[in-house]
């Protein structure tokens, strides 16, 4: 486990009382004392951070743009990325049962001790600090924003280019579901039977299961049409 003042150095913050960010690292499995209630006010402060930023951003996005954009960068698969960039799952505290089934490297899991992280933040030093935090580990992300990407979601667009090729939409089915009641997680299958595409995706969540299915069916179809 590498020492917290990398982990500050990573986001860019020092903190004052650093238990506040232990707790923000510690999973429900090692201590009483662990980081759900910070990843609640992290998850708050980041919705309107990121939304603040995407209006300064582009004049162009509608309400409904600027919606389903944040939607896509909030959610628990850009978390994930962020997470893992900064290596996250390296300063975890979980407890040992956790640790066997590879709690250090779900998604889930990392992406709320990302948000704690940014609730820890906000605690200590406010709402400017915690958006400071929030806009260096997201910069990566907002540099490469293009309207194109983001403005819809993967199952969107690709029922667009399906109709466009016309042929019929995708279809969805669940294909496992995993873990406890508080720690479910879903895998769901997005197969386009006339391309003989099938792909799977796995979230805590049936619909951004279903969404992480379509963004790989998304990519198969393109190939397939650019190969034609």
């Amino acid at each position: 486990m590498l020492s917290l003042s990398v982990l500050q150095e990573r986001i860019g913050y020092r903190f004052q009382d650093e238990k506040l960010l232990r707790r923000a690292v510690t999973h429900r499995s090692y201590a009483a004392e662990h980081n759900e209630r910070l990843e609640f006010l992290g998850d708050s402060v980041l919705n309107c951070v990121i939304g603040y930023a995407l209006f300064l951003r582009d004049t162009h996005f509608s309400e409904g743009d600027l919606s389903r954009v944040r939607a896509n960068l909030v959610c628990e698969k850009t978390l994930h990325e962020v997470a893992k960039r900064i290596d996250i799952s390296s300063f975890l505290y979980m407890g040992e049962g956790e640790l066997k089934t590879g709690g250090a490297e779900r998604a889930s899991i990392l992406a709320d001790a990302m948000e704690a992280i940014f609730g820890a933040v906000f605690r200590e030093a406010g709402f400017e600090a915690a958006q400071a935090v929030i806009l260096r580990v997201y910069e990566p992300i907002l540099s490469n924003l293009t309207p194109e990407t983001f403005s819809k979601d993967p199952k969107t667009r690709l029922q667009e280019l399906l109709q466009g090729a016309h042929l019929p939409r995708p279809e969805y089915t669940i294909l496992h579901t995993m873990g406890a009641a508080h720690e479910r997680s879903f895998e769901c299958e997005c197969r386009i039977e006339p391309l003989g595409i099938a792909t799977s995706g796995r979230a805590t969540n049936r619909r951004a299961a279903e969404q992480n299915a379509a963004l790989l069916a998304l990519e198969a179809v393109q190939a397939k049409i650019v190969h034609k």
